[in-house]
């Protein structure tokens, strides 16, 4: 076995033994690339080894998708096939563990039509979001786990030879994922142990509010009553931990849904919808997005903000410190999963339930009633750097530092 298959393999066992901690006799779904199928199988290698009584793999495949924007019919695109929700939607309830891949090609859709795109996008949340749903209140272990592909790779790497830029991306992906540790599981449940402390100092703190300066932003966010930090890992209601993203380096919360004001302009890119969004900047006014400005794909960040009514408001709030393994990388991955945990960052759309202390259960209404967002979006984009800083506001004014410079201002 060649090094580079030893940190592959490792790279499974930690997926599912630290990502979804699978527990014996528990199905496992991984829902990933077809060009990911060598990692994949090592996934099912480790699954069976944990005790999984069945694996199965839902793939999708970049080509596929742009095949239907090149040739389908323009007025099929706001068709969905609802069986593979369903399947997943039956999966979470029985609270069984998902794996997902992210391997895409970060400009596949790329000069497609961004009305099309917009359409097929939204129609697919609409039927995920019974799914989606289970996911914002940790009713199941899941995960997501990176890998590398050539036109990926090649966005990150563009000045390395061809042959050298899908192997240089794995061996980031398995340095920000703690594999060059001695004990990469030891170094995990360390590290998530850390943010889970900060996590739980910051939910303590009950601050009303967060206040976030730097050159580039001026941005006050209000924090609903009862609001929970988050960090590291999850606990389903069985009791099961997980950890939801592997790198992770956050901590976050949701802010409240109505109190959002100021200006704030982003520090990284963001792709979506296949346009890269550079440099894009948002003013809110009592909680909603009032003005939008882009050097491009501006009518692109318009349409996500114009998916409903949640779409317009936050439903997260991630502090990152600019220290980060991601960020002293000075890699730009062009990919959300590790960008995001690179700097703190700000989402638009739907907030997390478990977010809020006893918001599981909540109607929608009930759940804005308290400050929380729902949206069929959730899009995450990077607004921290080394000169920001954040500032808790407790209920009787006073303030205390969060962080500065871009790190944290507190020890735990």
């Amino acid at each position: 076995m060649s090094p580079f298959e030893r940190q592959l393999d490792l790279y499974a066992e930690l997926a599912v033994r630290i990502g979804v901690n699978l527990q014996p006799g528990q199905r496992l779904i991984v829902n990933a690339p077809i060009n990911m199928a060598p990692l994949v199988r090592l996934i099912a290698k480790h699954a069976y080894q944990q005790g999984a009584r069945l694996v199965d793999v839902l793939w999708s495949d970049d080509e596929v998708t742009l095949a239907r924007y090149l040739y389908a019919p323009r007025d099929s695109f706001d068709e969905v096939s609802e069986w593979q929700a369903k399947a997943l939607l039956e999966h979470g309830k029985a609270g069984q563990p998902l794996l997902q891949v992210s391997a895409q090609n970060p400009d596949l859709l790329k000069g497609q039509d961004t009305n099309l795109v917009a359409m097929a996008q939204k129609s697919r949340a609409r039927v995920m979001e019974p799914y989606i749903a289970l996911v914002t209140r940790d009713a199941f272990p899941w995960s997501i786990v990176g890998g590398a592909e050539p036109t990926w790779a090649a966005r990150v790497f563009p000045n390395l030879p061809a042959e050298e830029q899908v192997l240089r991306l794995w061996e980031a992906i398995f340095q920000m994922c703690r594999l060059d540790q001695p004990d990469p599981v030891g170094a995990w449940q360390a590290h998530t142990q850390s943010l889970v402390k900060r996590s739980e100092y910051l939910t303590r703190q009950q601050y009303t509010t967060l206040k976030l300066k730097s050159p580039q932003s001026d941005l006050t966010v209000g924090l609903p009553a009862g609001h929970i930090w988050k960090g590291g890992i999850g606990t389903t209601p069985m009791g099961i931990p997980f950890a939801p993203n592997l790198p992770t380096e956050e901590i976050f919360t949701l802010p409240h849904r109505d109190r959002v004001d100021g200006v704030v302009r982003t520090t990284k890119p963001l792709s979506v919808r296949g346009v890269l969004l550079n440099d894009f900047t948002l003013r809110f006014e009592g909680g909603r997005v009032v003005a939008v400005s882009a050097p491009h794909g501006e009518d692109v960040l318009r349409k996500v903000i114009e998916t409903d009514e949640g779409a317009a408001h936050l439903g997260e709030i991630a502090l990152v410190p600019a220290s980060s393994p991601i960020s002293k990388s000075g890699l730009l991955f062009y990919n959300t999963l590790f960008d995001e945990n690179a700097a703190s960052h700000i989402a638009l759309g739907d907030a997390y339930r478990f977010n809020l202390a006893g918001a599981d259960e909540l109607s929608n209404a009930e759940f804005a009633a308290r400050g929380g967002n729902h949206s069929l979006i959730h899009v995450d984009f990077m607004i921290g750097s080394t000169d920001m800083d954040v500032d808790g506001v407790r209920d009787d004014g006073t303030t205390e530092p969060v962080m500065r410079a871009g790190e944290w201002a507190f020890e735990v």
